[in-house]
């Protein structure tokens, strides 16, 4: 068996303007002084990292980590969830999702989707040149409009919509096979891949890509009322990422799953720091170790109530208590009196 990496932290929360969150320097020793062990890094914020010359220059590469290591940190994965989603946007979310694109591509939807189709695929060089071996993401949407079935919906209509959607990613898969990457889709809300059977209708449609990937994330899960433990034992072999997040569900007579438009205070169902919300990490990592996940816990941070540097903070040494260091031998191996092939036979009353 092997142990879970970390704690890390995912820094997408976290960069900003201000010092020490806004030069990679400043943020990588941050990180460290909270405890955390690794770094997730969103690849979209120039502030932390040029990914044009990540994704060309191992030069730039080595002096970057190497700049990280020696602030305390290791750099776990990259992250293009803001690019990922930009790969597929239904014309509902072409203005709100503008913002996440550059500049000089914003209100020409196909111009922002070849920029993200770019960008990721910079992603893939950069991590390659990282010598990561994930690449989280998001898939992006054009049925997500369509998920509450009325008006009902035309036949055929989800299937076209995900035709299109590996059409698009293919050609990203490929690539990041042919650089040793696995694409791991967080299974999210707001993306075509938000549950484990639209999962599989993309997994269905790329072939059983073996770089499809999942980025797991409990919290997802909860609000959607979703079995997050079993849902390890249904893609095991699928796991190639984990986003620690805590979560709570509690409906009530007047709201459910859908918030009913209310802010993140108001709704059901929240995002928590790390132990305030519902999710049984015991379970989670207790099943981690046991289907040999040799990927990062990486913190991030989410909360509807709690500051983020103290949610920072607390995360590490949460996930630091969590963390199972395997054993390397069997409980009841000082009870083991040996044994050989013709002991076996004849305890089976083989050989009399």
């Amino acid at each position: 068996m092997k142990t879970i990496k970390g704690p890390a932290l995912f820094l997408a929360q976290f960069a900003g303007d201000d010092a020490p969150f806004d030069s990679w320097d400043g943020i990588t020793t941050w990180a460290a002084g909270c405890g955390y062990e690794g770094v997730q890094v969103p690849s979209w914020d120039a502030r932390l990292i040029d990914l044009a010359q990540a994704a060309e220059s191992k030069t730039y590469c080595e002096d970057w980590a190497g700049k990280a290591r020696e602030n305390g940190v290791t750099v776990t994965e990259l992250s293009t969830h803001l690019q990922g989603q930009l790969v597929a946007v239904h014309p509902a979310y072409d203005e709100a999702f503008d913002g996440f694109a550059a500049p000089e591509v914003r209100g020409n939807p196909a111009a922002r989707q070849a920029w993200a189709v770019d960008q990721v695929e910079k992603a893939i060089r950069a991590s390659a040149n990282l010598g990561l071996a994930a690449l989280p993401t998001f898939s992006g949407a054009l049925a997500w409009p369509y998920i509450y079935p009325w008006p009902q919906r035309p036949a055929g209509l989800v299937e076209a919509a995900f035709d299109e959607l590996a059409k698009r990613w293919r050609p990203l898969l490929d690539l990041a096979d042919a650089h040793g990457v696995n694409l791991c889709y967080e299974i999210h809300p707001g993306e075509d891949l938000h549950d484990g059977v639209s999962y599989e209708m993309f997994l269905e449609r790329v072939d059983n890509h073996a770089r499809a990937m999942m980025l797991y994330d409990p919290s997802h899960y909860v609000l959607q009322c979703l079995d997050y433990v079993a849902h390890l034992d249904n893609y095991a072999e699928r796991i190639g990422a984990f986003h620690v997040k805590d979560a709570e569900f509690n409906p009530t007579a007047k709201q459910g799953v859908y918030g009913g438009f209310q802010s993140w205070v108001n709704r059901a169902g929240r995002f928590r720091s790390l132990g305030d919300g519902q999710v049984d990490f015991g379970a989670i990592f207790s099943k981690l170790a046991a289907m040999d996940f040799d990927g990062w816990a990486v913190v991030e941070w989410e909360c509807a109530l709690k500051h983020p540097e103290d949610g920072a903070r607390e995360g590490a040494q949460f996930v630091r208590d969590h963390i199972i260091r395997v054993t390397p031998r069997a409980f009841d191996d000082f009870a083991d009196g040996g044994t050989d092939d013709a002991a076996n036979r004849r305890m089976l009353g083989l050989d009399r």
